[in-house]
């Protein structure tokens, strides 16, 4: 009978990659200079959306479009969707989610 198939998960020499990691200083630097508003954007994305930034996303993008919402964030819509983006932008390079570092209410 033929030996089995040995891939790179069983193999000893061979580490996976991880995905990049954010060095606690940069994440407490960037989490520390989140403002007031963006705070209030990782609460909503954590305690409306599941945690995720799609659907808050499609919200303001749908209010902006006079199409049903869910839920009203603000009049300052597009503001909210620029930072809703960069904050999503870093969560992904960095590989963290900003609600674990953010206090909630």
């Amino acid at each position: 009978m033929a030996e089995p198939t040995r891939t790179s998960k069983d193999r000893e020499d061979v580490k996976a990659e991880e995905p990049a990691r954010t060095p606690p200083s940069a994440l407490t630097d960037y989490v520390s200079r989140l403002r007031a508003e963006h705070r209030m954007l990782i609460a909503l994305k954590a305690q409306l959306y599941g945690g995720s930034w799609e659907p808050m996303l499609d919200d303001l993008r749908n209010r902006l479009a006079g199409q049903p919402y869910i839920f009203k964030l603000a009049n300052r819509i597009q503001d909210d969707i620029e930072r809703i983006e960069e904050m999503k932008r870093f969560e992904s390079e960095h590989g963290v989610d900003l609600a674990d570092h953010v206090e909630l209410p």
